[in-house]
């Protein structure tokens, strides 16, 4: 009876899991989101109007408050105001660094021509003959590319099982391996520790895929 029970009991726990972390991620996500609605006058607030609590207003929120800025950054006078607010953020001397290296990351996240975080490679770290991966973030450009002979990239190697810290290193691109997995399937093999490795019907579906192309 044990091994059956504690078969049950793993089996349970494989269901379980996945799905409560998913649930409380998109908790905390809704509850961060609602969170903006904080900064309306009192009066204005859901609760205050129609005298109960709606969960995930804020994110409905948070989507037309996206769109409504988008609008504003296409038009030509949005344009004109959010370039005045960007030149009085230029003059403050600590929030300019801050706001304009936020500012050039994202930008290089949402541009069609970004290279960011789409290629996953191969590389020694942190020593020889010890693996890890890692991601492409771009050429590595200006004083940097001329110091180290223009023969490196921009790599981002991330740390187990929280993949937003790592370490940025700038390496010779020939020392580098390029990877067929896809960015979803890196993120997946790093949190898990290995346990979650890319399989061979993903390999051949992409090849597929490719091969329509």
């Amino acid at each position: 009876m044990k091994p059956k029970l504690k078969n049950v009991f793993l089996a349970g726990l494989a269901v379980t899991v996945p799905v409560g972390l998913t649930i409380y991620i998109l908790i905390f996500l809704i509850d961060l989101m609602d969170g903006l609605l904080r900064v309306m006058p009192a009066a204005l607030h859901p609760e205050a109007l129609l005298g109960f609590r709606i969960p995930g207003l804020g994110v409905i929120a948070t989507l037309i408050l996206i769109f409504i800025a988008g609008l504003l950054a296409t038009s030509y006078a949005g344009g004109k105001l959010f370039r005045l607010a960007e030149s009085l953020v230029d003059r403050i001397p600590l929030v300019r660094g801050i706001y304009q290296a936020i500012k050039q990351i994202v930008q290089t996240m949402v541009s069609k021509e970004g290279q960011s975080f789409k290629k996953v490679v191969l590389v020694e770290f942190p020593r020889e003959d010890l693996y890890t991966v890692a991601f492409v973030t771009g050429a590595t450009t200006g004083e940097l590319r001329e110091k180290t002979g223009g023969r490196c990239i921009n790599i981002f190697v991330p740390t187990t099982p929280n993949p937003t810290s790592g370490y940025y290193m700038m390496v010779p691109e020939d020392s580098v391996t390029a990877l067929e997995m896809s960015v979803e399937e890196a993120f997946k093999l790093i949190i898990s520790g290995g346990m979650i490795a890319p399989t061979e019907n993903n390999k051949q579906l992409r090849n597929g895929s490719n091969s329509v192309k």
